[in-house]
Order: structure tokens, then C-alpha cells, then sequence
């Protein structure tokens, strides 16, 4: 997004600015479920976003249970493979669908909001480098965890995840509370 508000980046906003969130003053997530344009879609969507939540989540907290020295250095680092490569992979594909198809359809049914489907472009392209970060920081834990230096990675390997979870989090409510009003209210075919 050329020009972009620096307080609007991933890194740095604490929300929606109040003039993209018009639809969604009018369409509160409280009704979403009860409202007639809620469809299987949507719902699909927002299951993808929650589980992204909570592999992250699992993420994390299993990486705090192995800093606790509570869980086997082979299972974690199996399991830590297992889930990250996973997460990882889905968020990038996702992002491609979104960017691909689901955007370009919604962008122009509501002129109001254009700037925050480029808002949400610019956090898919910032994400992209989160991802390769969390991806090498990854990679190094796993190298490393049956090293002298395991303990460390593993730290570094925490504190990434932290970040991104706050990153992905932050994005996701975003996402939802953009994208999710304009389907209910404009219904397109997608």
C-alpha cells in the first residue's frame, strides 16, 4: 500500500481504523451467526482462521512445556515439525486463495473499503516475511535441539512464536471484521 499510514502496518496497529470499520458497526460480530447471508462459506473461513489460532496456540504452549523441561526432546521436536510445517503451510496457501480469489471479488462491492483490502494485502505481503522468519527460527530449534545450544533455540523458537501469534491475531480480527460485513451485506457469488 503506497503512502501507508506507518501506524497502520502488522507490526504496529492496534485495530481497524474507524473508517473501515463502517460495516462492521453495522453488522456486529455479536449477529453474524443469526444473520441470513451467514452460509457455509463463511463459516468455513472462519473455522480455517480459528484453527490457525489454535495450532499457534499449541505451538507456543507446547514450547513452553518443553522450556519447563516437561515433555521428551525427540516427541517435542517431532511434534514441533509436525505442527509448524503444517501452520505454515496452510497460512501461505490461504493467503494465496484469499489474494487470488475471495479479494478480488469483494474489493469493488463496496468503494468505502477499498483501502482496507490494501491494508489486508499489506499484511499478507508482511506475513510472508513472519513466516520465513518463524520458518528459519523453526528450523534452527530443530537442528539444535539435542546440542548443547538446545535450551537457547528453544527460547528463540518461543519468542518468535509469541510474536507471530500476537502478528497472526492481530491480522485474522482484522480480516474477519472486514471481510466478514461486506459478504453479509453484499451476498457475492464466490
Amino acid at each position: 500500500m503506497r503512502g501507508m499510514d506507518q501506524n497502520l502496518t502488522l507490526e504496529r496497529r492496534d485495530g481497524l481504523p474507524d473508517h473501515l470499520r463502517v460495516l462492521l458497526d453495522a453488522l456486529p460480530r455479536s449477529g453474524w451467526e443469526a444473520h441470513p447471508n451467514f452460509n457455509g462459506m463463511v463459516q468455513f473461513w472462519l473455522q480455517r482462521h480459528l484453527m490457525f489460532r489454535d495450532v499457534l496456540g499449541r505451538l507456543r504452549t507446547d514450547s513452553e512445556t518443553f522450556l519447563d523441561g516437561n515433555v521428551d526432546r525427540v516427541k517435542h521436536a517431532r511434534e514441533t515439525s509436525r505442527y509448524a510445517g503444517f501452520l505454515l503451510n496452510e497460512l501461505h496457501a490461504h493467503h494465496h486463495i484469499e489474494d487470488m480469489h475471495y479479494f478480488p471479488a469483494l474489493v469493488g462491492l463496496d468503494a468505502r473499503l477499498g483501502e482496507g483490502f490494501e491494508l489486508l494485502d499489506a499484511d499478507h505481503q508482511a506475513l510472508d516475511g513472519h513466516i520465513h522468519a518463524l520458518a528459519k527460527t523453526t528450523n534452527g530449534f530443530l537442528h539444535a535441539v539435542n546440542q548443547p545450544g538446545g535450551r537457547d533455540a528453544a527460547g528463540k523458537l518461543h519468542t518468535a512464536l509469541t510474536g507471530f501469534e500476537s502478528f497472526i491475531d492481530r491480522h485474522l480480527t482484522d480480516e474477519e471484521d472486514l471481510v466478514v460485513p461486506v459478504i453479509l451485506k453484499y451476498a457475492p457469488k464466490l
